[in-house]
């Protein structure tokens, strides 16, 4: 059996908004996934909304020893390291060679995911063709502009976790931030599924697989896994 191709799409936004406060990835929402699907035998490929270097969110990277065990891994692997540091652009990708994608979130996501035609694109092919699409936290971002052929939402009568009003709120950025992710994804029809602040949540809804915040990577990732196994054995 050939080892699954999961392609990882990442934000190339830098700054929040007009501030000068930086932002891009949250690092974990990339590392735990990462490990997850290496570890179980996947190709893993790292792209990105523009290519070149992903712009870490610096609040998601603390002191050698202070990090969730994924993030401390991902400081020692160069291998890994210079996959982020170097990722194509989603247009020099061909999402179709991929048995899942998954969206990482950071609040880098906010700005550039939904203005992203292409990653529209990709979301809504990798769904119609009943392909696994996974995200996490602001990954979710991503399906905001995605339609189905019908011209509908992606998540239009679909189980959804993302990160909450209420979550955005508790960072302060509210205001920051051009739209409240849970909000709009409630306006375009998404059936949303929340836990409490900051506690880890994923849900599945066909090929659909969604997590509320960065404690939910590992769950998501797991789901992911489980939905290409499902899949290979049907």
């Amino acid at each position: 059996m050939a080892a699954p191709k999961i392609l990882i799409i990442t934000t190339s936004h830098t700054h929040l908004g007009n501030t000068e406060k930086k932002t891009g990835l949250w690092l974990e929402e990339l590392t735990t996934p990462y490990y997850a699907f290496v570890d179980a035998g996947a190709s893993v490929t790292v792209a990105s909304i523009k290519g070149g270097p992903v712009p870490i969110d610096p609040g998601s990277e603390k002191a050698a020893g202070e990090n969730s065990p994924s993030v401390e891994r991902f400081r020692t692997d160069t291998g890994a390291q210079t996959a982020v540091a170097n990722t194509p652009s989603i247009n020099d990708v061909d999402a179709n060679s991929y048995d899942a994608v998954f969206l990482p979130g950071g609040h880098g996501t906010m700005w550039d995911f939904p203005q992203s035609d292409r990653l529209g694109q990709i979301v809504a092919e990798t769904l119609a063709q009943d392909r696994i699409v996974a995200a996490v936290c602001h990954g979710p971002a991503g399906l905001v502009s995605a339609k189905t052929a019908t011209g509908d939402s992606v998540v239009k009568g679909r189980k959804v976790a993302t990160f909450t009003d209420a979550e955005e709120s508790a960072v302060g950025l509210t205001e920051t931030v051009p739209f409240l992710l849970e909000s709009k994804l409630r306006e375009l029809g998404a059936d949303i599924h929340t836990a409490g602040n900051f506690e880890a949540y994923a849900i599945a809804d066909g090929n659909l697989i969604t997590g509320q915040n960065p404690m939910s990577s590992e769950l998501v990732a797991q789901k992911v896994l489980s939905a290409i196994s499902a899949s290979v054995i049907a």
